[in-house]
């Protein structure tokens, strides 16, 4: 298994791993409604390609790659001078627990840090015990309560938000 950053023949792999991981992550926490909406607007083909590569506040996407099929997909971006956010980070839900994700979101972070930065923030749904362990393990630390951006018509479903000095 290796990282890289995504190329147009990871589309299709990162659609798939992110609309599985994210149906794994939510299934109990937000509507089957909810889960296929964000699915529809983030995952599809045609944004995930607008979106492989750099643009302002977007690092582009990486992936983990084993035997040509992408297991795993991390997005994020500078937020300003000094800040980073990691937006997206999902594994084909059978291969949790084994550094895929460690090693995604240690390509993205060296990246910001190129770029600048010295903090890095995640936001993380709240209830998420999946990513919530992951997070706290690496550093992150808990900072405050938001509103989760996708929210609509009135689905009140809350962020955590996560820090981490670089």
């Amino acid at each position: 298994m290796f990282v890289k950053r995504a190329e147009d023949k990871h589309v299709e792999g990162i659609s798939k791993v992110c609309r599985e991981g994210c149906l794994d992550t939510y299934k109990n926490l937000r509507s089957q409604e909810n889960i296929e909406r964000n699915n529809r607007t983030f995952y599809n083909y045609e944004r995930i390609r607008q979106e492989l590569f750099e643009q302002q506040g977007w690092d582009g996407y990486y992936v983990a790659v084993e035997n040509d099929e992408v297991v795993g997909a991390i997005g994020g971006g500078m937020t300003g001078k000094t800040s980073s956010e990691v937006y997206v980070l999902y594994l084909d839900p059978s291969r949790r627990g084994e550094g895929i994700g460690s090693k995604l979101l240690e390509e993205l972070t060296s990246v910001q840090q190129r770029k600048g930065a010295s903090e890095q923030w995640v936001s993380v749904q709240k209830g998420n015990y999946k990513g919530i362990p992951f997070y706290e393990a690496r550093g992150f630390e808990y900072v405050e309560e938001r509103p989760t951006y996708s929210n609509e018509g009135g689905e009140g479903y809350v962020s955590l938000r996560y820090k981490r000095r670089l």
